[in-house]
């Protein structure tokens, strides 16, 4: 019997490395199953789209939550892997999955070289040149014609030879558990706790001896890399790209998400993100209200709910435990005046 409860231990320690509880682990079964049972392509649809963003929250996250930079050119360096993988398909015939590793690996440089120009300064700066970067980047994607098209849009060429959506939900699937786990793994080492020693106190953590444009630099080239893989996926997703990939518009739904969640938590962006995305689906009447609609949202959360639909979650289980506590208390009471009697 101990045995048996040394090894439900140990591998709950070791589901626990990876970020993983008992019931987030349920819901991800839940999830993967979904689309099976119901068997309803629109909602499958809808799926791919919450994970795709959800995954993306997260690696927004990355940065926003624990270096205290909000990355609000986001979008491009998506779109960057967008248009890597596309046009390297298109142009030279490369599969699209190493198109999307390439998309990754070139987004991820793009994020490197911008992090040495602009981390240096302080928060709000270094956030405020993501943005010009950006909106530089969509000027380029949008007037170089002979090679993106502008604003015809390109015609990309899909992952799979099918018109169903299943084999795109389970391969996005896939890659947000990666991306969630590989980014868990990180902030669980030294690596992360640079990280937030960075984004609690920017001072106290240079006295300490941290070096911390390095690890500013680490963290933003590793979060705009797995956008590029996102932005990939994208592509051959939906077919066809435009320039519109990387509005600000985007990185504010995504920033959004990442908010709404909880930052500083990885996983909130992705709940959120399955939440919302179906949910705005009903709202299709007032998607051109859609950005007013997320700036109510991010002030309502800011004000009354600071730390997102994670720290509504801690509240709740915080409730569920204490009162769990109370009740063993007063029957332990309980039980000790029958035992007097």
């Amino acid at each position: 019997m101990e045995k048996a409860e040394s090894s439900f231990t140990k591998g709950g320690r070791f589901i626990g490395k990876f970020g993983f509880t008992p019931l987030s682990i349920a819901m991800l079964f839940v999830l993967a199953i979904f689309p099976l049972v119901l068997q309803d392509e629109v909602i499958t649809r809808l799926l791919i789209s919450a994970l795709m963003l959800g995954a993306l929250a997260m690696a927004f996250d990355f940065t926003a939550g624990f270096i205290n930079i909000n990355n609000f050119g986001y979008a491009a360096f998506w779109g960057v892997g967008a248009y890597t993988s596309a046009l390297l398909a298109v142009k030279l015939g490369v599969s699209p999955w190493l198109g999307m590793l390439a998309g990754g690996i070139l987004a991820g440089l793009l994020g490197l070289g911008l992090g040495f120009l602009t981390l240096r300064l302080a928060g709000i700066f270094a956030s405020c040149m993501t943005w010009f970067v950006a909106l530089a980047m969509f000027a380029v994607t949008a007037n170089w014609v002979e090679l993106t098209r502008g604003t015809s849009g390109l015609s990309v060429p899909p992952l799979f030879n099918t018109t169903g959506n299943i084999e795109y939900f389970y391969t996005i699937l896939i890659m947000t558990v990666l991306t969630y786990v590989g980014l868990k793994v990180i902030i669980k080492s030294h690596i992360g706790t640079a990280f937030r020693a960075i984004g609690q106190d920017l001072q106290a953590a240079q006295a300490s001896g941290i070096n911390v444009t390095k690890y500013k630099i680490m963290n933003f080239t590793i979060s705009c890399a797995i956008a590029g893989v996102l932005g990939g996926f994208y592509a051959h997703f939906v077919g066809i790209i435009t320039p519109t990939v990387m509005n600000t518009s985007h990185t504010v739904e995504v920033m959004v998400l990442s908010f709404v969640g909880g930052r500083g938590t990885i996983w909130g962006g992705l709940i959120a993100g399955l939440v919302m995305i179906p949910g705005m689906e009903y709202l299709k009447g007032l998607m051109e209200l859609r950005l007013l609609i997320y700036g109510l949202l991010m002030i309502v959360v800011m004000i009354f709910f600071p730390s997102g639909l994670a720290g509504l979650y801690y509240k709740v289980v915080q409730f569920i435990r204490k009162n769990a506590t109370l009740t063993k208390v007063k029957k332990e009471e309980k039980d000790v005046r029958r035992a007097g009697l």
